[in-house]
């Protein structure tokens, strides 16, 4: 795999940098948040791994740009900010996975190689529709009876996640794990938090209503008939 390392770290640079060698990968290096967004716009990796405290352009501003450009390209965050808050957050930018310092190399290649794992989107619909709701994967963009909706990105994928089950019942645990890579409970109402925010954009200014709630069970989206 070709993998992009953004760490001004110059010891911990090396040290995964020399240990994805090892396995086999191609790494590109830099140490500035600019130049890291510069080089993961210019070319085509198939995961970042980015620290959160960089010089110039911090990690989570050069996440939120790729992403708002549609990247769709993994990104594993590693840095030294590992409370439940710092790690929403850095899932909420567009992150995929994080890895908190200090750390052991074999955990962090078993992350990398996970998300590898993951099955491109190449053979899903990129244009979803329920009712009059649309939601274009390509270009990120939601619209309902026309009108252009700005949406964060984990209430994009949200939202993405949710059409692509249209009348199905999502989990909190399903979204947790889907949406933020939770595989464990964190103990915040960031699920709940979001589907509200999600639901105000989409329906408070619209009829008839998508986004329900399934009592004690989760959410789904439909249109009532």
């Amino acid at each position: 795999m070709k993998i992009l390392l953004v760490e001004d770290d110059q010891e911990i640079a090396a040290y995964v940098k020399r240990g994805l060698n090892e396995e086999g990968h191609v790494v590109d290096h830099s140490e500035h948040g600019s130049d890291g967004l510069l080089l993961a716009s210019t070319n085509k990796y198939d995961i970042l791994i980015v620290d959160r405290m960089l010089p110039e352009l911090d990690g989570l501003a050069l996440v939120k740009t790729l992403r708002g450009a549609g990247s769709k390209v993994p990104v594993l965050f590693l840095t030294a900010l590992g409370g439940i808050d710092d790690r929403v957050e850095g899932l909420e930018a567009g992150g995929d996975d994080y890895v908190t310092k200090p750390f052991a190399f074999s955990e962090l290649n078993a992350r990398v190689n996970a998300l590898a794992r993951r099955p491109p989107l190449q053979n899903e619909p990129t244009c979803l529709q329920v009712a009059d709701l649309e939601l274009d994967v390509i270009s990120r963009t939601v619209r309902r009876a026309g009108q252009e909706i700005e949406l964060p990105p984990r209430q994009f994928k949200m939202l993405e996640l949710l059409m692509r089950n249209e009348g199905r019942v999502l989990t909190r645990t399903m979204l947790l794990e889907q949406v933020w890579d939770f595989h464990f409970d964190p103990k915040t109402s960031v699920v709940e938090t979001n589907i509200s925010r999600l639901r105000s954009a989409i329906d408070r200014s619209f009829n008839p209503k998508l986004l329900h709630t399934v009592r004690s069970i989760g959410y789904s989206i439909y249109e009532s008939k």
